[in-house]
């Protein structure tokens, strides 16, 4: 993710309706950004504030919900403004709990096919693609659009592509696609104008589990390429498609 000087102003904080508030980190993406609104989100969680109702994360903000019966606005305002001032959020350490999963994808093939068009477009070959897109872990940047689909960010600048002008009518569950220097990876079969450039068996979404969401925001996650082969007898036998984590913070 980029590190330009302006993401580091003063944050923003918004008030949405009669209950909630919008705390911005930056009005582009970037790693400073994200990794702010990761940590402030996350020490409002363990912070002791009488009257959240709720938080999430989105790619450079927190939102936050509050109980008007046991907090009032002008309160929350204030105690929002004052753990923004307690350290600096861009520099801050990410939460605490987070894991690296390992996933196995497939590139290209029938089950990935415009996984040649992206590398082209990101003036590679395909064996230097799929290196690069293993190279390193990616960060979980925000859960949305699906239950439990992550954001995964953030690729080489080479990546910067944009998304197709029209629509894929479909991919399904556990596609991965990539564009301007991001990954998605689908948690359901989905249209999407995402160029769709690998492929994994992994859940993401578990709605009987205790917690149906696999990933978290401030995970991390490593493809790891696999054979056409491999990945069939991964998708037949481990009912986690060969995705494996540990925790790495």
């Amino acid at each position: 993710m980029t590190t330009e000087p302006a993401q580091r102003s003063r944050p923003l904080v918004s008030t949405l309706g009669v209950d909630g508030f919008l705390v911005s980190f930056g009005a582009q993406l970037s790693e400073p950004a994200n990794r702010a609104a990761l940590a402030y989100r996350a020490a409002l969680e363990t912070a002791d504030i009488a009257g959240i109702a709720e938080t999430a994360t989105s790619l450079t903000s927190v939102y936050l919900r509050f109980d008007l019966a046991a907090a009032d606005h002008a309160r929350m305002c204030q105690t929002l403004d004052d753990l923004l001032d307690s350290r600096d959020w861009y520099a801050a350490s990410l939460p605490e709990g987070r894991r690296r999963w390992r996933v196995p994808a497939v590139f290209g093939t029938d089950l990935a096919p415009q996984f040649e068009e992206a590398a082209r477009l990101a003036g590679l070959s395909p064996a230097q693609a799929v290196a690069a897109l293993c190279a390193a872990p990616l960060r979980v940047q925000t859960i949305g659009f699906a239950p439990g689909q992550p954001y995964l960010g953030e690729l080489p600048a080479v990546w910067n592509i944009p998304r197709q002008s029209d629509l894929t009518p479909q991919v399904p569950q556990g596609a991965l696609a990539l564009a301007i220097r991001q990954m998605v990876l689908f948690s359901v079969s989905t249209p999407t104008g995402w160029r769709h450039v690998g492929q994994t068996a992994v859940r993401l979404f578990r709605p009987k589990a205790p917690d149906p969401f696999l990933l978290r925001p401030g995970d991390e996650v490593h493809f790891t390429a696999v054979s056409r082969d491999a990945f069939e007898t991964l998708r037949a036998e481990d009912a986690n498609g060969g995705a494996v984590a540990e925790v790495i913070g």
